[in-house]
């Protein structure tokens, strides 16, 4: 069907909205973070900042332990990442290869988990944690966010494995390979672009959390950068914003910039586990 000029500019009218609905706060951070005292505080705001600063960066590592608490978050988020796809990509093969009631039932509870909210979460994760001794440390903060992960890693991964033809693994058990050494000689190495977009969504979403590191965490050196970002914030709840937005700028860049690496992969594992041969 083809659609009238009036519907498409509707459409491209539509998006270019959404587009403006989804960069404006990120482009006032960024205009707000080079802005002096003089200018955050003026009745007239404007996008450009007159007098652009760097002032708010220093203040900001003057006052709160940024690197530190960067470093907490980096750990953190990278051993979330490489476990949950340790723990994925064995799980995948086998609810992707094997189309029994178990499988279709595992695939089911990954959907319906997604739904279940923060809050519903972290008493049963609290406890856990608290019997395992591991409240307050990052190993247990990383459990959690394993956790969390699994599900759409598992989602993910089943998509990419289902794009793997399944004739390379029967020619590989013709040659004698068992289940395990296929896993690992010939379909993994197919799934590595997969691989490598699950980890950095594990890693994006591990970095960004917030409320577990907050309940989990109590004392500042063992803190992530979500956290930190609070202190700027006063008891009365006055935000000291120019160092606020620096901040808040330099921890979102290593989203962005892992964002649009994988943006791509993300969406061709969605759609090739819909794609049948």
């Amino acid at each position: 069907m083809r659609t009238g000029t009036p519907a498409r500019v509707g459409q491209y009218t539509a998006l270019l909205a959404y587009l403006v609905f989804l960069a404006f706060p990120f482009l006032w951070l960024v205009s707000t973070a080079f802005k002096p005292p003089r200018e955050l505080g003026s009745l007239h705001p404007t996008w450009i900042p007159e007098d652009p600063t760097l002032a708010n960066f220093r203040q900001a590592f003057d006052e709160q332990p940024l690197l530190h608490a960067a470093l907490n978050s980096l750990l953190a988020a990278l051993a979330a990442a490489v476990v949950a796809v340790l723990i994925a990509t064995p799980m995948a093969y086998v609810v992707a290869r094997r189309r029994t009631r178990l499988a279709k039932a595992v695939t089911g509870w990954v959907v319906v988990s997604q739904a279940f909210p923060f809050v519903l979460l972290i008493i049963p994760l609290f406890l856990v944690l608290k019997n395992l001794r591991l409240i307050n440390s990052v190993p247990g903060l990383v459990l959690v966010y394993v956790v969390w992960a699994l599900p759409f890693a598992l989602w993910m991964l089943a998509g990419y494995v289902r794009a793997v033809p399944p004739e390379l693994e029967e020619a590989a058990a013709v040659d004698g390979a068992g289940r395990v050494r296929t896993l690992v000689s010939v379909t993994a190495p197919l799934l590595a672009p997969g691989i490598v977009a699950t980890a950095l969504f594990a890693f994006i979403t591990a970095w960004n959390e917030f409320f577990f590191a907050l309940v989990l965490l109590k004392t500042a050196e063992k803190q992530t950068l979500p956290v930190v970002l609070t202190h700027f914030i006063g008891a009365e709840g006055v935000a000291d914003l120019g160092p606020l937005a620096a901040a808040a700028f330099l921890a979102t860049l290593p989203s962005l910039v892992v964002f649009a690496l994988i943006q791509r992969r993300i969406t061709g594992g969605m759609l090739t586990g819909a794609v049948k041969s």
